[in-house]
């Protein structure tokens, strides 16, 4: 190889390097001002949003189930940030072939925003805004990388041009970050609706009282969780990727579908009709033997069948589509509606305007049902139909078209793999079957004869009730095993099954060691 050919080799793998560089930053300052423009034009949905909803629409859902369970909670910023950063890598490489494909870049732009587009338009509720800031994303990558790169695809006479080069493309740089961070909080600014909504819902004073926790249904043990689950700690599973910020004033329910009038009820309808209170245990189905994706609440709100009443429901009709602001859908069984329990349309819980991430302005809540079957959050369309006419988002993903709960237990003391004194130990937890009741609770320990556990009060059999007991232990290794009793007479089963199609089932065995 000559010295000159090694030479312009080792030349044009630095520039492919540094071109590389240019693209990921002009990726990321279209992928910035893209979602500063949706804050600022307020649009249910952002460009990079929109992406990552299909990619979660498409994913199986055994394979979403497992993800959820891997990382928790953090399963939308990482879906987020994974798309984020599969478009900067994108990008980079693209940019990287500039020196010989000067439109490679330029392609492959035009396919990433029509990527966005097509995500953006598979959105129940796609408005301007969302493809307006993918226009500005699109034309935020070409502007800019042609800003980044003309220094370092240039010819510059002298010995030093390399370097003349990388100073001329850093501060071009240094400005294009500058700029689009200013411009990004400006958009943030501009983008005051979800503020809004927040200020909004703090001013709410609701006619809902706060719940008075039942003298008798917390247990005393030390280890075992407030039968009360504050708002805070409530479990949050839902599918969107921003929640829906709609001010009250907004909100608007639609029910139709097999019924003899349709109506539709602004959020002052709601507040103005008789509100009934009660303590609800709710479960998510995906809560495994054992789990935390479980709480009680107290909820104020509307009863569904005095609506269902007052619209008249069609002969034949025996289920409920229900769809959020976020086009998510579910399906619920009529009768669960309407044969007495307290399904409601909830605006309150623990005496306060549901927070956002719980539905605000208002969701459902149906005892005794899972809540992939029944509870939708940002409710806005109630369908009355048949089962057969439809199907609904987890359906559609492998699960059972009924939800109802399975009757479960839980030991939260002592915890797994804790080390406790020999001798006398308390042990409890909490056990739950809604809508139908908990009649007993037994624990075992290290295989002998089962022990019935003494049992919280609770005002009614769709709330949870906490349990327990004493075992008296030697050192060394043991495992307590616990299983609940419903008021059918249903006793838990051993079997453990997976949480898909319709919840999991077993008894919850924690290992633990005394000295």
């Amino acid at each position: 190889m000559s010295p000159a050919l090694g030479s312009r080799e080792r030349v044009e793998s630095v520039s492919r390097r540094w071109l590389a560089v240019a693209g990921a930053i002009a990726g990321a300052a279209g992928v910035g001002l893209s979602q500063a423009a949706a804050s600022a034009l307020r649009s249910e949905i952002s460009p990079v949003q929109a992406v990552a909803s299909v990619v979660r629409d498409l994913t199986p859902g055994p394979v979403a189930l497992f993800l959820i369970h891997l990382v928790g909670s953090a399963d939308k910023p990482l879906l987020l940030g994974g798309t984020a950063v599969v478009v900067l890598g994108v990008c980079a490489y693209a940019a990287s072939w500039m020196h010989r494909f000067p439109l490679a870049p330029d392609l492959v732009f035009f396919a990433l925003a029509a990527v966005g587009l097509v995500a953006v338009l598979r959105q129940p509720n796609p408005d301007i805004g969302s493809s307006l800031a993918l226009m500005v994303g699109f034309i935020t990558w070409i502007v800019t990388l042609r800003l980044l790169t003309a220094p370092l695809l240039g010819e510059v006479p002298g010995e030093d041009a390399t370097d003349l080069r990388r100073r001329n493309f850093l501060k071009r740089t240094l400005w294009t970050v500058g700029g689009v961070a200013v411009l990004t909080l400006a958009g943030r600014f501009a983008g005051s609706g979800r503020r809004h909504v927040e200020q909004a819902r703090r001013l709410l004073r609701l006619p809902v009282r706060h719940g008075v926790v039942p003298v008798g249904a917390a247990v005393g043990t030390p280890g075992v969780g407030p039968w009360r689950t504050p708002n805070k700690d409530f479990y949050i599973i839902h599918t969107t990727l921003a929640p829906p910020a709609i001010s009250p004033p907004d909100w608007k329910l639609r029910i139709h579908g097999m019924v003899d009038r349709e109506l539709t009820l602004t959020y002052q309808d709601l507040i103005d009709r008789q509100m009934t209170e009660a303590w609800i245990t709710l479960c998510c189905v995906s809560n495994e033997v054992g789990g935390d994706l479980v709480g009680n609440a107290w909820w104020s709100g509307v009863l569904v069948r005095e609506l269902l009443a007052e619209a008249g429901v069609h002969p034949g009709a025996d289920a409920v589509k229900q769809t959020s602001q976020d086009g998510w859908t579910c399906g619920t069984p009529l009768p669960a509606l309407t044969d007495g329990r307290n399904a409601m349309l909830a605006v309150a819980m623990n005496g306060q305007p549901l927070p956002v991430q719980h539905g605000f302005p208002v969701r459902m809540v149906v005892p005794g049902l899972y809540g992939y079957v029944s509870a939708t959050k940002w409710l806005v369309d109630l369908e009355v139909t048949t089962f057969d006419s439809f199907s609904a988002f987890w359906t559609d993903r492998g699960w059972s078209e009924k939800g109802p709960v399975k009757t479960q237990s839980r030991i939260d003391v002592p915890g797994n793999g804790d080390t406790v004194k020999a001798g006398s130990v308390r042990i409890g937890g909490t056990a739950w079957a809604q809508h139908t009741g908990i009649e007993k609770v037994e624990f075992q320990l290290d295989g002998a004869a089962w022990q019935e556990a003494d049992l919280g009060r609770v005002p009614s059999a769709d709330t949870w009730v906490q349990w327990s007991g004493s075992v008296d232990v030697a050192p060394g290794q043991h495992r307590i095993v616990v299983r609940a009793t419903d008021r059918s007479g249903y006793t838990q089963t051993s079997v453990r099954t997976d949480v898909v199609p319709d919840g999991a089932t077993g008894w919850d065995s924690v290992p633990f060691d005394a000295e």
